[in-house]
């Protein structure tokens, strides 16, 4: 081999070696997180939850799943066309918690998989198709609460049926957020701000020098998961209160009004008096008839 073959052969390998090193393999980003999808809830009496979410909050059912036997086994309610409430029965009387699952809506189902795996989140061997079309995936947090990313594909029914099943009656048109109990918030953290690209927005507490939650913005929407933060064990009831969903109202007197309409015609569920929250805004708490908490909440701040 001559000298001069003998260099260009060095020099195309360490070009080739150069090129490699200079272009690794680069980490998947993160797919969009836009928004709240769904909330799960399990009840003790099937009829009695449709009654609160469907007769008295004003939600129409969308979907319905059925067991293989022709068992129900989910009743999904209808905020928006991206938002539902979904009910499960099965709810035991000694069964604490009621949240079964809690899902997000992202745009690339099988990316947002393959990221969070390459950030060391435990997931599934591959994405998988809900009955209703919808493409996802699900994950624990650090507290151990079932999230599911959801991806809504063209052929899904969420897709199919957009603009139906909006009920001129149903008490709000947006989840605004989702509490869930946090019990170390640098875990939460991890996961949720540096993981996820969650932002927070706000902490307040019932006085002042204290923190009892977090909201915690999803990174390309405006919906939020609010930490309900907890220092030891909680009973059932408080479960309820903590565990729960928040619908956003224009003018919380029009929907109280409605609200004790509906609940003098056909409805035992009580109704307490709005009050001004911490963060100045009107809210109002109904629970349904397993304590599960619902939240009425206006946009603005008070004048």
């Amino acid at each position: 081999m001559t000298e001069l073959r003998l260099r260009t052969i060095l020099t195309i390998c360490f070009c080739c070696s150069l090129g490699n090193w200079a272009s690794p393999v680069r980490a998947a980003e993160r797919p969009p997180i836009v928004g709240i999808a769904r909330i799960a809830l399990q009840v003790g009496d099937l009829s009695k939850a449709r009654a609160f979410y469907g007769e008295f909050l004003g939600f129409d059912e969308c979907f319905q799943d059925y067991s293989d036997e022709g068992h129900q086994e989910a009743v999904s309610f209808k905020v928006n066309d991206r938002q539902f409430i979904e009910i499960r029965p099965g709810l035991s009387p000694d069964q604490n918690d009621r949240l079964l699952q809690v899902a997000f809506e992202t745009t690339d189902a099988v990316a947002l998989r393959d990221y969070l795996r390459q950030r060391g989140v435990s997931v599934p061997a591959e994405t998988g198709k809900r009955k209703n079309g919808s493409l996802s995936f699900v994950v624990s947090d650090p507290e151990g609460h079932r999230l599911e990313f959801v991806q809504y594909l063209a052929d899904s029914q969420p897709v199919r049926t957009r603009g139906s099943y909006l009920s001129p009656r149903r008490i709000s048109d947006r989840m605004l957020h989702v509490g869930v109990v946090i019990a170390d918030v640098v875990a939460a953290d991890r996961f949720y701000k540096e993981v996820l690209g969650f932002s927070e927005i706000w902490r307040g507490g019932r006085t002042d020098p204290v923190t009892d939650w977090i909201n915690m913005k999803v990174p390309e929407g405006t919906d939020y998961l609010e930490y309900m933060l907890v220092s030891g064990k909680v009973d059932r009831r408080q479960l309820g209160v903590l565990h729960h969903l928040a619908l956003q109202v224009p003018d919380i007197q029009k929907s109280l009004d409605a609200l004790r309409a509906r609940q003098r015609e056909q409805s035992p569920v009580p109704i307490g008096s709005p009050r001004v929250g911490r963060n100045n805004r009107w809210q109002l708490n109904l629970y349904d008839a397993d304590g599960t908490r619902t939240e009425l909440m206006e946009p603005f701040t008070i004048r």
